[in-house]
């Protein structure tokens, strides 16, 4: 009489030595508390400890090291432009170093580093200590590090991705709030120099020894799955396997697309669109908020009013969409971000009132809020979490270029032109053509991994 025998899974996606780096037999957690909350903080700090390699950040120390150092606005400014691009093409790299030796490893490295980096700048003599330190300051706190956190949060939160991306971004958004007046109160009370020392002690505090003792890479290595959830052991009586190789074994079925995979739909150039448009309009606008505001006859202290506007809008709407992303399609959300910013666009062509000001900031801060939130949860949920890092690496990379060339659009206006408002109304175009095109943005069919089958055998 023929027997039964099972043919092994050979699917590369079922592979629990790739998903995970070690599988060692780990007890499941039995604390009612859920530990991706702690993960979830720590990245946030990630976050807020990217600040160093932020413009907004940068902004602070520009003025007092050009002063100091002799060195032109031009020349100080081609070398951050410099610098961002190498952080672009550095992020697919680090992308793909985190699918494969996960953020335990990564995060306190990176912040190590980051600090170094800082010291670094706060010793810089010349122009080529300062293109220097650009190249690693960038990498490392605008790219290596928001690359990473928000890895790690695509692990421990799924059906709360969402939410979860919405709070990460809080972290960031503090930072924005934060750390240039800590920054400007450092400059102004000692000097530049130690202004970027007490960068390196903020975030080897915060963010080296938390991520070395709570990190872990995935809840399957504690025998959970994301948002807490346990592993169905009851459905699967016949498995030997303990309770983080069975968690691990679920999570190897999800359906996950490589870079090369998921580039060959249109939908990742439809969903990559408006967060390049975000990028680039976004960028723009903001670097120059202050001049713009001047030629519509407003203040100073109105343009600068107007960025805490938005900061405080984004803050509010991180949680919000962050919550709606959990609950809507992201490309919706997206394309509605895309509104807001065409209609902060259209308003900036007759801003002439505080109010009008106020308004035009919640805009713009709601419109960054969306694409931080269900910008971010999107390409995870979308493709999988085996290779989430690699794929978001190039997606970073791409925006980083696409802001890194936003004030150009409206400079040239200026200067050709004499006006902002011929940038402003070509660049419209994008927030429109971004909102039609992600709408449209329906997942590509999507095979299952091979599932085991009986083959008969003689006896």
């Amino acid at each position: 009489m023929p027997r039964l025998k099972t043919k092994p899974i050979r699917s590369r996606l079922a592979n629990p030595v790739n998903i995970q780096p070690s599988l060692a037999a780990v007890a499941p957690q039995k604390k009612p508390f859920f530990l991706g909350w702690i993960v979830l903080f720590i990245a946030a700090l990630g976050m807020f400890a990217s600040a160093p390699g932020q413009s907004f950040s940068v902004a602070t120390f520009k003025e007092p090291m050009e002063a100091s150092l002799k060195v032109t606005d031009t020349a100080f400014s081609a070398a951050y432009l410099v610098a961002t691009l190498v952080s672009g093409a550095c992020l697919p790299f680090v992308g793909r170093l985190t699918d494969r030796y996960g953020a335990r490893l990564l995060l306190p490295i990176i912040a190590l580093a980051l600090g170094g980096a800082c010291l670094w700048m706060s010793s810089v003599q010349s122009f080529m200590g300062i293109f220097i330190g650009f190249c690693l300051i960038r990498p490392l706190g605008q790219g290596s590090l928001t690359l990473v956190s928000s890895w790690l949060v695509g692990h421990w939160f799924e059906k709360r991705r969402g939410m979860a991306m919405g709070l990460l971004g809080l972290g960031g958004t503090l930072s924005v709030m934060c750390i240039p007046q800590i920054n400007q109160y450092i400059t102004t009370e000692f000097d530049w120099r130690t202004g970027w020392i007490c960068l390196a002690i903020i975030v080897w505090a915060i963010l080296v020894l938390p991520s070395i003792v709570f990190v872990r890479n995935r809840p399957e290595e504690v025998g959970l799955l994301p948002d807490g959830r346990m592993p169905d052991v009851a459905k699967k009586p016949q498995t030997s396997l303990d309770p983080a190789e069975t968690a691990a074994a679920e999570f190897a079925i999800e359906h996950d697309q490589t870079v090369e995979e998921a580039w060959r739909h249109l939908t990742f150039w439809k969903l990559l669109l408006p967060l390049c448009t975000g990028a680039l309009v976004g960028t723009g606008l903001v670097f120059h908020q202050v001049s713009i505001f001047a030629e519509a006859g407003l203040s100073v202290t109105t343009a600068v009013t107007t960025l805490s506007i938005q900061a405080a809008a984004a803050s509010i709407g991180a949680l919000l969409f962050g919550y709606l992303s959990d609950r809507f399609p992201e490309r919706r959300l997206m394309a509605m971000a895309m509104v807001f910013l065409a209609t902060a666009q259209l308003l900036l062509t007759s801003l002439n009132h505080v109010g009008l000001a106020a308004i035009y900031g919640m805009l713009l801060g709601t419109h960054g809020a969306i694409l931080r939130t269900a910008g971010s949860a999107v390409w995870v949920n979308q493709y999988g979490r085996l290779h989430q890092g690699a794929i978001r690496g190039w997606v970073l990379t791409f925006q980083i270029v696409a802001s890194a060339l936003g004030p150009l659009p409206f400079a040239l206006a200026k200067d050709y032109g004499g006006s902002y408002s011929m940038a402003n109304w070509m660049l419209l175009v994008l927030p429109i053509g971004s909102a039609i095109a992600v709408w449209t943005a329906y997942p590509p069919k999507q095979h299952p991994p091979a599932i085991q089958t009986p083959v008969s055998t003689d006896a």
